[in-house]
């Protein structure tokens, strides 16, 4: 098979700033490098990002692991100790249980009770005491206010005995791990977004010597001003300059170029895009910290530790509840011991207070609905890696798209393709093409072919089919001498061709090829990137939801605002680079507007990350994937519809699950402290564990009937 790695010169966009001084015509075909990686580190692996919240120093593994170690400690304490002094019906005690108890409880309070104390801890510093500032107190004042009852009953007034709260102790540290494993378990593992973006940089570089020998040295060794080779389909290593050698490059994992750019001496390369069909030497103007690559991940880091964790709203209420178990505990110690002076009875009112409050219900209705919620998102084709992007969700105010591969599909398909020539018909020469293109693997090459199949064309054999550098493909077919050509040949070689049909169907945003035979002007096709059927349907949600869609895009303007005005987007950014769109992502929050960011590409992941919401499509870069909050499995834009929604049904059911999990604690503390004793009514520790149980199904119940549709 030969390879033909033909290359029609000028094809650029004016997206680079000072990181491209390109030549050639905007919007003329770059027809390049069929041996480009095209779509290899386009594979999503899965990767699931890291949850966000007070959860986010422990992995889901830690709380499985703790979860069912401290179940072998608590299983023993539910059958051994009795439940706020009632004993159950398989309960059963033998002689020193009530020590086997106490060890027991000890172990499982400090390493059952570990992550939420280190939680508590954080929230406290932070002064925002939350969920785990609840779970804490509950759990600490169950184990000493037991401490001290087991003191009581053995050694200090045996024949009085203190109720202690072991049963309780134990059967709550079990649900919020549980709680805390769901949850975990729903939202994915750790990803690293910047560790995906150092890999793209190979970790040898092959520098040449002033004469001319090679060596292969460690990527950190490389200095400015030294030159290296790079051969075909390699990532480049360094940012640069070619000082010999002509190829094509794909960037579209660095800048979100959709199509290849050509490249020859005195042009910039950046380090990290792939090199497609010519062996070039680059002169280094750029390693480590200084390099282009580098500089984006710089972005998303800064991006990362700026962007503002919202507290959760069960957070929020957790934190009012601490605020209410503590003020009614405390209150009621003071009320009981000025009425009956009884220090012991003053004592269990407090503790009793403190561990109803303690959110049995509550830690299990968020994770519960996550999972559920997470679990619906997934068979619709959505990971929804961070939970606070489905409360964020129902405040948004803008959503920003890039172009390619997410509003577009990212491949090229024939748009037009004409003969100029009486004795052949269009297809004969789209026929002529597809020859040509036949053993290449290139998406524009690609493109013609499909073209030819979906006409049924008739495809003839091409003999002696070679690349001519710069210029493009020839080949020999029914004797006549055929070459397949950018616009930049006929300027070259002075030869016509109609400007007025060229600038239009370049300024649709297509690649234009020319067909030559025997030195004439004989046909002409245009290729575009096709706009997802989808796409249409997505922005007018948009609009009739009152959020607003903006495209933000590395093409440039002629291409960007065609496809805009085909949508109905009236918002359009084209020649970005991903520092002009993170930078506009945050003059939009500067404003206080909420905003989502749909990309796929690294460089989109700086402005993924500094979104309020961060949305990468599954099949763009791992990058992309790693930075974004939500994936769209299936790539499609229109599952941002059935994110929204699905973020809209969640938040209602959350909302209603923290109602019935803290209304709970509202009526059942008051009570419990005694402000209906008056009337001979005191909520004794047995009824109150028993509403606690009852609360935590209702919630359970609840959590299961969350439904997208319907």
């Amino acid at each position: 098979m030969s390879e033909h790695n033909h290359k029609h010169r000028g094809h650029h966009h004016d997206n680079h700033n000072n990181h491209e001084q390109q030549k050639g015509h905007d919007n003329t075909d770059d027809h390049a490098g069929h041996d480009v990686h095209h779509g290899d580190d386009h594979a999503h692996h899965g990767h699931h990002g890291d949850h966000n919240g007070h959860e986010g120093h422990h992995h889901h593994g830690d709380f499985k692991k703790k979860f069912f170690v401290s179940l072998i400690f608590a299983v023993p304490i539910i059958f051994l100790a009795p439940m706020m002094g009632i004993e159950l019906p398989f309960q059963f005690t033998f002689p020193g249980s009530d020590w086997l108890v106490l060890v027991l409880a000890t172990i499982l309070y400090f390493y059952g009770g570990q992550p939420f104390i280190s939680g508590a801890k954080e929230e406290l510093k932070a002064r925002k005491p939350g969920m785990m500032t609840l779970i804490t107190m509950g759990i600490s004042v169950a184990y000493f206010y037991s401490l001290y009852a087991f003191y009581m009953n053995h050694f200090g007034a045996p024949d009085a005995h203190t109720m202690d709260f072991f049963w309780e102790l134990a059967t709550l540290i079990i649900i919020m791990l549980l709680g805390h494993w769901i949850e975990m378990g729903a939202v994915g593992n750790a990803g690293d977004a910047l560790k995906k973006m150092a890999e793209l940089l190979p970790s040898t570089a092959v520098v040449i010597d002033e004469a001319g020998n090679s060596k292969e040295m460690e990527l950190a060794e490389v200095n400015e001003g030294d030159h290296v080779q790079v051969k075909a389909g390699d990532n480049i290593p360094t940012d640069g300059v070619i000082v010999s050698g002509r190829t094509s490059v794909d960037e579209s994992l660095v800048t979100g170029e959709s199509r290849n750019v050509e490249k020859t001496i005195d042009d910039s390369v950046i380090g990290g895009s792939v090199n497609g069909s010519g062996t070039i030497t680059v002169k280094v103007t750029g390693t480590g910290e200084s390099g282009y690559l580098s500089q984006v991940m710089g972005l998303v880091s800064a991006a990362q530790s700026d962007k503002s964790k919202a507290e959760l709203l069960a957070d929020r209420i957790a934190g009012y509840l601490f605020y209410f178990a503590l003020s009614a505990g405390l209150i009621s110690f003071v009320v009981w011991m000025m009425i009956s002076g009884n220090v012991d009875f003053a004592l269990e009112r407090l503790v009793t207070v403190l561990v109803i409050a303690c959110p049995h219900a509550l830690g299990l209705a968020i994770p519960l609905v996550t999972a559920r919620s997470t679990s619906i998102g997934a068979s619709n084709g959505l990971i929804v890696k961070n939970r606070e992007s489905l409360e964020t969700a129902r405040h948004l105010d803008a959503v920003m798209m890039d172009k390619t591969g997410t509003l577009t599909e990212g491949n090229f398909a024939v748009n037009h393709f004409e003969s100029f020539n009486e004795v052949y018909s269009d297809e004969e020469v789209l026929g002529f093409m597809a020859a040509m293109e036949k053993s290449s693997s290139h998406p524009l090459a690609l493109g013609i072919l499909d073209k030819a199949a979906e006409e049924d064309v008739n495809i003839p054999h091409a003999e002696d089919v070679s690349n001519i550098p710069g210029i493009g493909l020839e080949a020999m077919i029914a004797g006549k001498d055929m070459k397949i050509t950018s616009v930049s040949y006929f300027e070259d070689n002075g030869m016509d061709y109609d400007k007025a049909q060229f600038d239009a169907l370049a300024g649709q945003g297509n690649s234009v090829s020319f067909l030559v035979i025997d030195g004439e002007n004989s046909g002409i096709v245009a290729q575009g990137d096709q706009i997802k059927s989808s796409s249409k349907d997505m922005v007018r949600d948009l609009i009739d939801r009152g959020i607003e869609p903006v495209m933000l895009t590395g093409d440039n303007r002629q291409v960007a605002e065609a496809v805009a005005a085909e949508l109905g987007i009236t918002e359009v950014h084209a020649q970005m680079m991903p520092e002009d769109k993170e930078a506009l992502i945050h003059s939009y929050q500067k404003e206080g507007r909420k905003v989502m960011m749909v990309g796929d590409g690294i460089n989109d992941a700086p402005s993924l990350v500094r979104a309020d919401i961060g949305v990468a499509i599954g099949a763009g870069t791992d990058v992309a994937v790693e930075s974004g909050d939500v994936i769209l499995v299936k790539s499609e834009p229109s599952d941002i519809m059935n994110f929204l929604s699905l973020a809209e049904k969640t938040m209602k059911k959350t909302v209603q699950n923290l109602w019935l999990g803290a209304g709970y604690n509202i009526i059942a503390v008051p009570l419990a402290a005694g402000v209906l004793a008056a009337a001979g009514l005191i909520l004794s520790p047995a009824v109150g564990a028993i509403l606690m149980s009852i609360s935590t199904v209702v919630v359970a119940l609840n959590a299961m009937t969350l439904r997208l549709n319907g």
